[in-house]
């Protein structure tokens, strides 16, 4: 099995680096372009492009920068 990474950009998306399968609530598959490293989920919720990360993070005011634990 692959090594799937996820990071928390401040302020910004959660950014999943491997071979992913991303489904909705009724198991139907988002495309994901398999040629690409990486994909991004909006945190924000003002993507227009759901649940993928548009950049909207930088202009709706969005802030988040949790840290892991000690």
């Amino acid at each position: 099995m692959s090594e799937v990474k996820i990071r928390l950009r401040d302020n910004g998306p959660l950014v999943i680096e491997g071979t992913v399968s991303l489904t909705d609530a009724e198991g139907n598959a988002f495309p994901i372009d398999s040629s690409k490293p990486a994909i991004a989920l909006c945190r924000c919720g003002a993507s227009e492009n759901k649940p993928f990360c548009d950049g909207k993070h930088n202009q709706c005011g969005f802030e988040s920068a949790e840290r892991a634990p000690e």
